[in-house]
């Protein structure tokens, strides 16, 4: 529903799509970047995933990578140019004049279906 906008845009950064969960030496999941619960990321892997989304911004769409090597380098970390100072999004990206529909085509999950839903998730789990 932003496509249309020319002060706001909306755009998908796909760079945990196809991420694998790194592993140390041993092959087994390198837990230096998970915090103590196992789930949420550590400081090393939040500062990973900061480097990743900052990349993703500065390519365009449709050019935007979709995994995240774990690597710890900060050399990785893209920077805009004098070409093309900005984040991208959906126009600036070339896809403005293209033959991309952007009519909008409507809804396929009415809001309301999320919510019952949820509820129904909810009472389900707490049986």
């Amino acid at each position: 529903r932003y496509e249309k906008r020319e002060d706001f845009a909306v755009v998908m950064q796909p760079f945990l799509r196809n991420t694998l969960l790194p592993l140390d030496s041993n092959g087994k999941p390198d837990l230096s970047f998970f915090a103590a619960n196992c789930f949420h990321f550590s400081a090393r892997g939040y500062a990973e995933m900061a480097i990743a989304l900052w990349n993703n911004m500065l390519e365009p769409v449709g050019e935007k990578q979709t995994y995240n090597n774990f690597t710890h380098d900060r050399s990785k970390l893209k920077c805009p140019n004098t070409e093309k100072p900005f984040l991208y999004t959906l126009r600036n990206s070339g896809f403005r004049n293209s033959d991309l529909n952007l009519e909008k085509t409507g809804t396929s999950v009415p809001y309301w279906a999320v919510i019952v839903a949820a509820v129904a998730g909810v009472l389900a789990g707490s049986l």
